[in-house]
């Protein structure tokens, strides 16, 4: 193999790299292919950087930075097979963490710490870790079917108090909006978001954009405004919300029943534990009563997990595809 020139990235790279690449290895990897693409300094910040052998790109890496997820950069590296092994990713990651801390200096960026994603056994997740990034999430993608869960019975069973607890709202809903942004987070502490604006929580998860297209809440027992002895007047507070999305906002890499909605379930994060368990398993069994649903879950989302974790092991429910590993410094 000849010695390798390095360069920026230039338009066309990319049909010629697919070409030489082939299929992504790894749902992750074929997510980042999307980010290989020109400089820019601002809304992100980025750089790629191109490995050429005899002026014919086999390798490319990116840098760049986001505004949800401040504390780290996204780095992301991929090398031709029949170049693998040779060096060219630690030098494509070399130069740009190089290129990190040249953005640093001029105030370009306010970290240098990197983050990827990987699946684990690629050759992606065996360079990260020769890199020395270690875990900081797992992401799994879970099935859960039809009636593996018991209807919850809320108080005497009549229709008024279930319709009291269980309600749609509208996706605009501030109600809505205001728990779904703390929920995200309280569950993304590990690589803290700072505080969300209504606007970006509306962007990330409600927007007709998002194909976020219906909303179901539990709630709380309905309170008196008065005191106990008087008929409740205040509807109770959130306690979970599942957001419906039209199929295809989720990746598996698998084919998943036409039947299946795709979920995002969350708790109010003020909730005690076994509260906030509670919430997620009365509302999970709800959305399940008769169709399976497709939920990405973080173990960070301890309420979730500690409803369907179990379900997976006695195989009521299914991890989909590969799990898909965040790594980092």
């Amino acid at each position: 193999m000849a010695e390798l020139s390095y360069r920026p990235w230039q338009d066309g790279d990319d049909l010629t790299l697919l070409e030489i690449w082939g299929d992504a290895d790894s749902a992750p990897a074929g997510q980042f292919r999307a980010a290989l693409t020109t400089a820019q300094d601002a809304n992100p910040w980025r750089r790629t950087i191109v490995a050429e052998d005899q002026g014919i790109p086999v390798a490319a890496g990116v840098v760049y930075s986001t505004k949800l997820h401040p504390n780290r950069l996204w780095v992301f590296v991929e090398v031709a097979k029949d170049h693998q092994r040779a060096g060219v990713g630690a030098t494509l990651l070399t130069m740009l963490r190089r290129e990190a801390d040249g953005a640093l200096a001029s105030g370009l960026v306010s970290t240098t710490a990197l983050r990827t994603k990987v699946a684990p056994g690629t050759s992606g997740a065996a360079f990260a870790e020769a890199m020395g990034l270690a875990v900081l999430q797992r992401n799994r993608v879970v099935e859960v079917g039809p009636g593996a869960l018991k209807l919850p019975v809320f108080g005497e069973g009549t229709e008024e108090e279930a319709t009291a607890r269980v309600q749609d709202l509208a996706t605009g809903s501030v109600e809505l909006t205001d728990v779904v942004g703390r929920y995200y987070e309280s569950v993304n502490q590990w690589d803290p978001t700072g505080t969300l604006s209504a606007g970006v929580v509306q962007r990330m998860f409600l927007d007709d954009l998002t194909g976020a297209h219906g909303a179901l809440v539990l709630r709380a027992e309905p309170e008196s405004a008065f005191g106990a002895s008087v008929a409740p007047s205040k509807k109770g507070k959130i306690q979970a919300f599942a957001l419906s999305y039209s199929q295809g906002s989720i990746e598996t890499n698998e084919d998943i029943p036409a039947s299946a909605s795709e979920v995002f379930l969350g708790v109010e994060p003020t909730l005690e534990n076994d509260v906030a368990v509670q919430a997620v398993y009365d509302l999970l069994a709800l959305i399940t009563h008769q169709y399976p649903v497709l939920l990405e879950l973080d173990d960070s989302m301890d309420a979730l997990a500690a409803v369907v974790n179990p379900m997976i092991s006695v195989g009521a429910a299914k991890v989909r595809g590969t799990e898909t590993l965040v790594v980092g410094e």
